[in-house]
């Protein structure tokens, strides 16, 4: 019988080998970077930020924001985490979505993550919760990187725009006049519709899309920033 754990890591794995493919080229070249920057007159997170757009289409932009969710502990021992951090946020602008400036300078891990840290997709509010909290983000911060599940092909607008449809669609509450399929949503995302706090934000930015544009764009970078260990300067 397959585990929790052990599906968790599948669909890690499956979404790191969809992903990275897109992103190798240019972790490859990331030595060049610096000379590019020297070269144009930009410094190097901007002409990471070029480099970075060039080999993600917006079709490939939920891969890319899913692969930072799963990064956000460690994957691997060369996880070039500035480069996942870096392209979640360029995968969100592309869509449409806010700027997120992100600071680089991470420190790769050298071991893969301890099992059991990812949230699982069929845990209850009160777990996703508890998981965030351990991480140091908040309910607001939970809501509002849910928000991510606008893209891709979870059924809440279109898969390719970065907007706050997912709140909009989640507060018709499909799910209980049996409108919702099992194709649209996660069974997670079900459940903050059900939790009285987290209802809270979410019909907040169901009305406010430029309050859920702000409040991700600070959690994803508390996400991104969330156990990291930085270079020294």
């Amino acid at each position: 019988m397959v585990t929790a754990d052990e599906r968790v890591w599948n669909r890690r794995g499956l979404v790191f080998s969809a992903t990275l493919p897109f992103l190798l080229p240019f972790c490859n070249s990331l030595d060049n970077v610096v000379a590019k920057a020297a070269e144009s007159g930009k410094n190097e997170y901007q002409v990471m930020k070029d480099e970075i757009r060039k080999v993600v289409p917006k079709g490939r932009a939920a891969g890319v924001l899913r692969l930072v969710f799963h990064d956000a502990g460690t994957f691997d021992v060369n996880d070039n985490s500035d480069v996942i951090a870096v392209a979640g946020a360029e995968a969100v602008s592309l869509c449409g979505g806010p700027t997120i400036p992100v600071a680089l300078g991470r420190l790769d891990s050298t071991e893969p993550d301890p099992e059991g840290k990812l949230p699982q997709e069929t845990q209850n509010a009160s777990a996703l919760k508890q998981g965030f909290q351990r991480k140091g983000l908040s309910v607001q911060d939970l809501v509002a990187l849910s928000g991510a599940h606008t893209l891709g092909s979870k059924g809440f607008g279109d898969p390719n725009v970065f907007d706050n449809s997912y709140f909009k669609i989640l507060l018709e509450k499909p799910l209980k006049s049996g409108g919702m399929s099992s194709m649209v949503g996660l069974p997670s995302d079900r459940a903050l519709a059900e939790d009285d706090e987290c209802l809270r934000w979410m019909t907040k930015y169901a009305n406010d899309q430029d309050l859920f544009f702000e409040d991700f764009g600070k959690a994803y970078v508390k996400l991104v920033n969330s156990g990291a260990k930085w270079k020294s300067s």
